[in-house]
């Protein structure tokens, strides 16, 4: 380290760059898990402390996912003429949430690193997308004694929630560093959550497209 007129005045050693680095690093695993930043480690944290940290984003999700249920009930009729759509809601959803929150890692780690490559980004969404869609039609044609159409209808919703998951995934951390926001803050739970919603209201525009419900 040297002052205004380049003479040494100290210096930076590894294990002082290493303590800082786990330090950031601490700090963005915590904002992807919903967890405010805490500088005291966990033992010495009180449980009051914990959960301050943890309470209003768990609050702020809790409250946008009521969204959800909204949009479950606006369909409510279509789920009445035809209930086995139910069934498929928690895998859709769940499968939206897995592939977001694997977007939005890689893309906040790339961030990180100054490494981020979109070239096969869409790419790799289009073939997860297929590839989950096939075998999930063959399961549905499997159990539900080759009901076609049924498959056909959550093999596009199956690929159009994978590319949907993946774009936002990768939009909002690079959005939120536009801003001057840490990209962190956009990882798992609240990229769930938001794609939670998405994929219900893609689900319910093509099953009742499809079936006139």
């Amino acid at each position: 380290v040297i002052d205004h007129e380049d003479c040494l005045v100290g210096i930076v050693t590894v294990d002082d760059a290493m303590l800082v680095l786990q330090d950031e690093t601490t700090e963005d695993i915590s904002i992807m898990a919903g967890v405010s930043p805490n500088e005291d480690s966990y033992f010495e944290t009180s449980v009051f402390q914990q959960a301050k940290n943890r309470t209003p984003w768990l609050m702020l999700l809790m409250l946008s996912a009521t969204i959800t249920g909204e949009i479950l009930g606006y369909y409510e009729q279509a789920m009445a003429a035809m209930p086995i759509l139910i069934t498929f809601i928690p895998m859709l959803m769940g499968t939206g949430g897995n592939c977001g929150s694997q977007s939005s890692t890689l893309i906040i780690r790339g961030l990180a690193v100054g490494e981020i490559e979109f070239s096969d980004i869409f790419r790799v969404a289009l073939v997860v997308g297929t590839l989950l869609a096939f075998v999930n039609g063959v399961r549905i044609c499997i159990m539900y004694d080759r009901n076609i159409m049924l498959a056909v209808a959550l093999g596009i919703t199956m690929i159009a929630v994978v590319m949907m998951a993946k774009c936002i995934g990768c939009i909002l951390p690079l959005l939120a560093k536009k801003i001057g926001l840490d990209p962190a803050i956009m990882a798992a739970p609240l990229i769930t959550t938001i794609l939670d919603t998405c994929t219900i209201l893609v689900y319910f525009n093509i099953v009742t497209t499809m079936f006139r419900l």
